[in-house]
């Protein structure tokens, strides 16, 4: 390790107040495997772990691809994904989404036609993607699925499938809602978009806790398909056909947000919002109150454990279901006023 990198390490460990490193000095700083070992377990990553799958000696090219860059749980984790590759040792090329099957579908048709190491995608919408993705595991190739599914997995052999508990965090925000609704009144769902499989969780565990109180109406339960557009349009037409709405569940943040600032500006702002994602300024909404609940999908924990599962994979050989389990949850908490600042901090630093 050059003097440069023993500095930046000390003065990293130290905890000084001065010490204003940014993420390109930690870097530069795990230019060696040994560096990169203790930086991770300085994160809270299991320094054994690591130690085993280390920086490629060679460098690696992924390809990935999610949903859409348009939405902020997509963007950052593009930003979690370059952060850990470059950790690794992995060139990340981008093939977005576009928050569009089809679009999604040419995109990833072009992935399949070049070589890779490995791949991550999230798919827009469960059985959008199933050529093209087992072209690529035919060809040998670790397809590591991220958020939701390409295909279920007994009919599609993937590397694993990183995901959070999406009925859990349904469920979840809905049971916060209603607790503090009393347990009665009127709530509307916006969804994503119907073929995400993680839409359909959230989408279940919004109705496995609303069924539990008959005295709560759902008004509406229209999908936007993540569109911030689409959702004020709704809420445009919610706010005006609906003289009492008590609750209302997104599921994401950018969808509540989009129609909160719709809510304020028809001065219906005693409406609960609830949302899913916890990115950062859902995470503000919540400490000031502008919204209720939201519950982390750890965009940082997804892409960055799929760069370590995809390393895994070609530099120490772990097998899926083996090394790896087919699928692997990644769960993160429901967010409130007591925990966002830590919140945040993790995930400015692609921890979860």
């Amino acid at each position: 390790m050059t003097r440069r990198r023993q500095n930046l390490w000390e003065r990293a460990m130290s905890g000084t107040k001065d010490f204003s490193t940014t993420r390109r000095d930690l870097l530069q700083a795990a230019a060696t495997a040994g560096a990169a070992t203790a930086i991770l377990g300085s994160m809270g990553i299991n320094p054994a772990l690591a130690a085993e799958v280390g920086r490629s000696e060679k460098p690696l090219k992924a390809a990935f691809s999610n949903a859409g860059l348009q939405a902020t749980w997509c963007a950052q984790g593009k930003q979690a994904a370059e952060f850990w590759g470059k950790l690794f040792n992995v060139e990340v090329t981008w093939f977005d989404g576009q928050l569009d099957a089809v679009k999604q579908r040419a995109a990833i048709d072009n992935m399949a036609s070049q070589k890779w190491d490995f791949v991550a995608i999230q798919a827009f919408g469960i059985g959008t993607l199933t050529q093209p993705v087992q072209k690529m595991i035919d060809a040998g190739t670790p397809v590591i699925d991220m958020d939701t599914l390409i295909a279920p997995l007994d009919q599609i052999n993937v590397h694993s499938f990183l995901a959070p508990d999406n009925e859990f965090m349904g469920a979840s925000v809905t049971q916060a809602l209603c607790n503090a609704m009393g347990g009665k009144g009127k709530i509307i769902m916006t969804q994503g978009a119907l073929g995400h499989t993680g839409a359909q969780g959230r989408a279940k565990g919004f109705n496995s806790v609303v069924k539990q109180f008959p005295n709560i109406e759902v008004l509406d339960t229209q999908p936007a398909d993540w569109d911030v557009s689409k959702t004020a349009r709704l809420w445009e037409t919610y706010l005006t056909k609906y003289p009492q709405i008590d609750a209302a569940f997104f599921h994401n943040d950018d969808m509540a947000l989009a129609a909160a600032n719709i809510m304020k500006a028809r001065g219906r702002t005693n409406i609960l919002i609830g949302g899913v994602d916890a990115m950062p300024p859902a995470i503000q909404a919540v400490s000031e109150g502008r919204m209720f609940a939201t519950v982390r999908n750890p965009s940082c924990r997804i892409h960055g454990g799929a760069i370590i599962a995809g390393v895994s994979a070609v530099v120490g050989g772990e097998k899926s279901g083996q090394g790896i389990p087919k699928n692997v949850v990644t769960d993160g908490p429901v967010v409130t006023k007591a925990n966002a600042a830590g919140m945040q901090w993790m995930q400015d630093h692609f921890l979860i």
